[in-house]
């Protein structure tokens, strides 16, 4: 068993851990949970021994191995089966004696522990790993050299999983793998016969593969048993024992504190005033829930919606050079209302349909029709490296607003989650959940009718990913979707289309269906067979009065759904001025020494959390009418 032991760590001054402590069974899968900056990774460094805790201690299984995902393989000569095989150290340490050696009994020692490891069977073993990670067998005696940095983390990952540590230490993994890698990794780690700690926000893998959660919170570790559902369940349900102890101990100490100021000053209820005015100072003070409140994120629609299709292709294709399509014979349209999920192994061309799509790139053959009016906002990963990150968010929306007043810019900022304590922060210093939060306001800001979102997930927690699941679904237009993240496909994505084989078609299934092609050992990889194809051709008109009826019931509900945006945004609003009394009631000089600018401030921030209150349960009655209008409109 695995034993950290009230553990506390600080980085620069800042509290991480505050003797926490937690035990981890042997062979237990647990994934570590809790927000961006929490200290996940640290913890994995304290558990690897990368760095020593300040106070505490982390008791390790004797003589337990240890695996942690290098930065990536190096880019040498070596062939990846290779680099991987070598990751099993006491196999290529024997390998290479063997060649070597030549006293009989040595030899014969070799050749038994070879065999009793199972030594013949490991390149097997190392080539399925490497196939499930998207490397196929043709591939695998290329050099490392050959592939740029993120498959080279696929290889050395690849290597980590083979090698099979009595404890694995996995760093949010699936961030660069794609849809089809995460699938046979939670397939992998199900069947990993010893300790597994992954840090990870993809709720599919937390609850597929783990069998315990580590929630690191408030500077504490906690551990839950089951999955990610089973842990959101019984931490919501703490949660509300948390409240109602609290609303407990609030309403005894106002009674106490009532009596004491209404007593103190009469002799025969002086003892029994003073009693009370001990009791407060022994009373715990109530207890802390913290429960950050999320910025929502924001994708304005165009103020006109255009006719369908916004986009055909006839027999088109693109290609990087010529005469080597990527693509081709493409025959697709897009609708307005169009919410589609692109599947396919990293490298069939998923980025390069998206990029048609934006214009980034041009068909070589065939014809691309896109309506004249359409504006299209394209988010990739790497875009975040176009951020300037030297300007703060503030300078980045006064170049989108030249004309507007230092205040309007501001006001922008904040309704995109950028405050007066972000604004002026340069964007080098932000999170990369933050960056990203950026890119999509500035990618959005002229409100397009298409939004492509190509791995929108990979610097977002948990909370943000459910905020941005529900702007995607907020969001007016077509929608294209590139993501590993099986819980935003299955919540934003009506169509599935899939890429592969130079082609991109129609999957006519569900996600699960798509699992269960993808680790069937028997299956060909291949475009959908002709059957398939034609009965998908033949619901085409189908189809297109089901999009119309989507589009319909999209149109009625529309002022419902913004009168609840509005009252979301007043909520906020409200939110950050309780927020701001906090701050300045925080300050303990401040009820010594101008105790009535003190009580101006209580006053203020009562009303405040009246007004709050308000606000919040309008808000809830009016997302709760939209819902009802989804089941009747």
């Amino acid at each position: 068993m695995l034993h950290i032991n009230d553990l506390t760590y600080r980085i620069d001054g800042r509290a991480l851990f505050d003797k926490a402590t937690a035990a981890i069974p042997k062979g237990h899968k647990v994934g570590l949970i809790g927000r961006n900056g929490a200290g996940k990774s640290t913890l994995l460094r304290l558990i690897s021994g990368d760095i020593s805790p300040e106070s505490g201690s982390v008791t390790l299984p004797k003589k337990a191995t240890m695996g942690q995902v290098a930065q990536e393989a190096p880019g040498t000569q070596t062939s990846l089966i290779d680099f991987v095989l070598e990751a099993h150290e006491e196999r290529h340490a024997l390998t290479m004696e063997a060649e070597t050696a030549t006293d009989p009994h040595r030899i014969a020692e070799i050749q038994t522990r070879l065999a009793d490891m199972g030594a013949h069977s490991m390149p097997a073993k190392a080539a399925a790993i490497l196939a499930g990670l998207g490397f196929p067998e043709e591939n695998q005696a290329r050099p490392c050299s050959d592939y740029s940095g993120g498959w080279r983390m696929r290889v050395a990952l690849a290597a980590m999983l083979f090698s099979e540590p009595d404890i694995l230490l996995l760093d949010e993994p699936t961030n660069y793998l794609d849809l089809e890698g995460a699938i046979w990794l939670e397939s992998f780690l199900r069947s990993y016969p010893y300790t597994v700690i992954i840090v990870s926000h993809d709720r599919d893998l937390l609850n597929r593969s783990v069998t315990g959660i580590l929630h690191l919170d408030q500077l504490k570790l906690t551990y839950y048993s089951g999955g990610f559902e089973r842990f959101e369940r019984q931490r919501r349900e703490n949660l509300m024992q948390q409240m109602s102890q609290r609303k407990k101990q609030e309403d005894a100490r106002r009674h106490m504190e009532a009596f004491v100021e209404r007593f103190k000053a009469k002799a025969s209820k002086a003892k029994q005033a003073q009693s009370r005015v001990k009791a407060l100072e022994k009373m715990a003070p109530p207890i802390s829930i913290v429960e950050e409140r999320i910025a929502p994120f924001h994708f304005p629609f165009a103020e006109r919606a255009l006719a369908s299709p916004i986009i055909r292709m006839e027999k088109a294709s693109v290609s990087y050079e010529e005469g080597k399509p990527i693509l081709r014979n493409l025959d697709l349209r897009i609708d307005q209302d169009d919410r589609i999920a692109l599947l396919g192994a990293n490298g069939n061309g998923k980025s390069t349909f998206a990029k048609l799509i934006a214009d980034r790139l041009q068909t070589s053959d065939g014809n691309l029709f896109k309506h004249k009016k359409l504006n299209v906002a394209y988010i990739a990963q790497h875009n975040l490296d176009e951020l300037n990150a030297d300007h703060t968010p503030y300078e980045a929306f006064r170049e989108l607003m030249p004309d507007a007043t230092i205040a309007q810019v501001r006001a922008k900022a904040g309704f995109y989650g950028f405050g007066a304590d972000k604004a002026d922060t340069k964007i080098l210093k932000l999170s990369g959940g933050e960056k990203a939060r950026l890119l999509f306001a500035i990618a959005t800001y002229t409100k397009p009718h298409v939004l492509i979102l190509d791995e929108p997930t990979n610097h977002l927690d948990m909370e943000a990913r459910d905020a941005l699941m529900l702007a995607v679904n907020d969001f007016e237009g077509a929608v294209i979707l590139i993501s590993h993240d099986r819980h935003l496909i299955e919540a934003c994505a009506e169509r599935l289309w899939l890429v592969a084989d130079g082609s991109v078609t129609p999957w006519e299934d569900d996600l699960d269906a798509y699992t269960r092609w993808l680790l069937d050992p028997a299956r060909k990889r291949g475009p959908m067979s002709e059957s398939k194809k034609a009965k998908a051709e033949g619901g085409d008109s189908d189809k297109k009065v089901a999009r119309q009826a989507a589009a319909d019931r999209r149109k009625a509900r529309a002022p419902l759904k913004k009168k609840a945006d509005e009252a979301g945004l007043e909520v906020d609003r409200i939110a950050i001025e309780v927020a701001k009394f906090d701050r300045r009631l925080a300050n303990p000089k401040l009820f010594q020494q101008e105790p009535e600018k003190a009580k101006r401030f209580a006053r203020g921030r009562a009303n405040a959390q009246k007004a709050l209150d308000k606000a919040e349960e309008k808000w809830m009655q009016l997302l709760e009418a939209f819902e009802d209008s989804k089941k009747t409109l």
